[in-house]
């Protein structure tokens, strides 16, 4: 009795500690932080091409940069984030 009474404690305590476990690890939050800077340059990278005068058409508007570039790094970033949330390191013993 006493034998079934410590492995149910010790089974207790494996669930308690299993579940005080951080579910994201230091590089899962590291990869966050780099989709979120990806993500934020992005769209960084789309700001301007107005023009003050509405009478004048600003070229600018179409360049690489904003109709190319930024949604790709857009996009890449939200890959990232993806890849971040499924991350798993390696297990600590």
């Amino acid at each position: 009795m006493a034998k079934e009474l410590k492995k149910e404690k010790t089974k207790t305590a494996e669930v308690t500690e299993n579940q005080k476990a951080m579910p994201f690890g230091k590089q899962n939050f590291i990869i966050v932080l780099i989709g979120l800077a990806l993500i934020a340059l992005g769209f960084i990278l789309m700001i301007g091409g107005g023009s003050n005068d509405p009478d004048v058409f600003n070229e600018q508007m179409f360049n690489f940069r904003r109709l190319t570039l930024a949604p790709i790094l857009v996009l890449a970033g939200f890959v990232v984030e993806i890849v971040a949330i499924f991350w798993k390191g390696k297990k600590q013993e």
